[in-house]
């Protein structure tokens, strides 16, 4: 299956169970917890590897590993993961405004509202891959946009803050306010963002400074090549 497929009711289903089962770790990311991750991957200040962050659905330490029962499987849960990667990317990249964060639903007072807080917790452990990066839009004319995400996602906020995440009524009104907002946000990032930084492995083995030098002239290194270099 292509990586830009989008994933099938089945196989977000699938999904679903399997970071459920008891073959991920206790902490292992829930659904809706991985988008709002994989959304601030997508969405933010720098592009990051898969080797980078998909560790940490596993878990928080980022060290967990699911007990495959063979490499196939692996295989097949990773690539869904990255497809579901993909639809973040591609959605904001054609239509962001389309862009829809997966929210739970629960009933309040005969009422079905919106909870984002699951949600809002992935994306705030996606900010923390590069916690520094993010302080740029913090400090913007654009920060209050990331307030609701705040308000949801962060391990504390102040005492007086609690009352707007504790009332079920005021935690929905959040949930649509990220959802007005992350198109704006995505917006204000996509000049700014930084490309990936890939690791680049040295084909040949590294020359000492007091061996021989490579060239065949018979100095050493240092008084050679090397003091070119330098």
């Amino acid at each position: 299956m292509h990586l830009d497929q989008p994933l099938s009711e089945k196989e977000f289903d699938e999904l679903d169970q399997f970071l459920l089962s008891d073959r991920c770790s206790d902490d292992a990311m829930t659904m809706d917890t991985l988008h709002g991750y994989l959304t601030a991957i997508a969405i933010g200040p720098e592009s990051i590897m898969p080797a980078e962050w998909l560790p940490r659905v596993w878990g928080e330490d980022g060290a967990s590993t699911p007990k495959w029962k063979n490499g196939r499987e692996e295989e097949r849960i990773v690539n869904l993961i990255m497809r579901f990667m993909n639809e973040v990317l591609v959605t904001f990249e054609v239509a962001p405004k389309e862009f829809e964060p997966l929210f739970c639903e629960h009933e309040h007072l005969g009422k079905t509202l919106i909870d984002a807080e699951a949600w809002c917790w992935g994306f705030w452990e996606g900010m923390e891959l590069r916690p520094g990066s993010w302080n740029e839009i913090w400090d913007s004319e654009v920060g209050e946009l990331m307030r609701p995400i705040y308000l949801l996602g962060a391990d504390e906020i102040e005492e007086e803050e609690l009352a707007e995440v504790e009332d079920p009524a005021k935690a929905h009104q959040l949930a649509l306010e990220i959802e007005a907002n992350l198109p704006a946000i995505h917006r204000w990032w996509a000049p700014r963002r930084k490309p990936g930084v890939e690791t680049v492995r040295r084909e040949e083995p590294k020359v000492g400074r007091n061996d021989d030098c490579p060239c065949g002239s018979g100095k050493k290194y240092k008084k050679c090549c090397g003091a070119e270099s330098a």
